[in-house]
């Protein structure tokens, strides 16, 4: 194993791996699971296609943020590519700015308005890393962020839909739902980066409202559990798993609060994420057949 990772293509494309690794199960499978539930005429090759459009972006996303203070990472994120020395820092640089256009022509090859999301995505990249808007009041950070997981979202339904031009009601609507629950329930990931994030002066919500934090978790993911179950047209079955993943998520957020937990906690956050991204499927298939007949 260590010989095959030595080799230049693959230790080029696992140096590309290891900038998006923390990404995979927090925006690439989530967002996958959504552009592959929220697309009006789903294709099995094009939510492919669709993955890894999301990674691509994620990767010039990633590139760019672990540029800008790679002093960060070495505290805890040793195995990122800059601070385990496998890249230098004008090498990552010449990287960052290179994925630019080449994520706005891979968007452009399924139509212009993938191109337009990939625009998107690259300007709000920009005002979150380089405008520093990362570092700044925890509430636009929050709305900033939506905004990114927006423009992916639409970015990757558009990719991943039999028609790379449209999207449908259900789609727009999901997309909406998507951009609220991350507003307000984006601080999950900030649990676990506390002592990173402090250390560099950036103000989160965990940092600033360490108690009030973990009770926002509480509201946002009973609210939004209740209103997806309301606007989705949920079975029982269905409603009694989504409230009860949150109550248990919630309940770990309250009651286990060091960093190896939310660690834990994070991860049970992005599983109820999959799920809620994926009811505009069960829409779709279930809940819309059933209503219309």
């Amino acid at each position: 194993m260590t010989s095959l990772l030595t080799s230049r293509p693959i230790r080029w494309l696992y140096t590309l791996f290891l900038f998006t690794k923390s990404d995979i199960k927090t925006t690439v499978i989530p967002i996958t699971f959504f552009a592959a539930a929220a697309a009006p005429q789903p294709v099995p090759a094009y939510i492919l296609h669709s993955a890894f459009w999301i990674w691509l972006h994620v990767l010039q996303f990633d590139v760019s943020n672990q540029t800008l203070k790679p002093e960060e990472d070495e505290y805890n994120k040793r195995d990122r590519p800059l601070p385990s020395k496998r890249m230098t820092l004008e090498q990552a640089v010449v990287l960052r700015w290179a994925l630019v256009p080449m994520c706005w022509l891979w968007s452009a090859w399924y139509s212009v308005e993938a191109f337009y999301a990939s625009v998107a995505l690259v300007a709000l990249t920009v005002t979150y890393n380089e405008c520093t808007t990362h570092a700044g009041h925890w509430l636009l950070r929050n709305c900033v962020n939506a905004a990114g997981f927006a423009s992916f979202e639409v970015g990757a339904t558009l990719v991943a839909t039999a028609d790379n031009r449209t999207l449908d009601r259900v789609a727009i609507l999901s997309v909406c739902i998507s951009a609220g629950i991350f507003a307000t329930t984006i601080q999950t990931q900030d649990f676990k980066d506390v002592h990173g994030d402090a250390m560099v002066g950036r103000r989160t919500l965990p940092i600033i409202y360490p108690s009030t934090a973990r009770y926002t978790v509480l509201v946002g993911l009973s609210s939004w559990s209740m209103l997806l179950a309301h606007v989705w047209i949920l079975a029982w079955d269905a409603r009694i798993i989504l409230f009860s993943l949150s109550t248990f998520i919630s309940y770990r957020f309250m009651t286990y609060k060091d960093v190896s937990q939310d660690q834990i906690s994070f991860y049970w956050y992005n599983v109820w994420l999959s799920l809620a991204h994926a009811l505009p499927g069960y829409y779709r298939y279930v809940s819309a057949p059933i209503v219309s007949a």
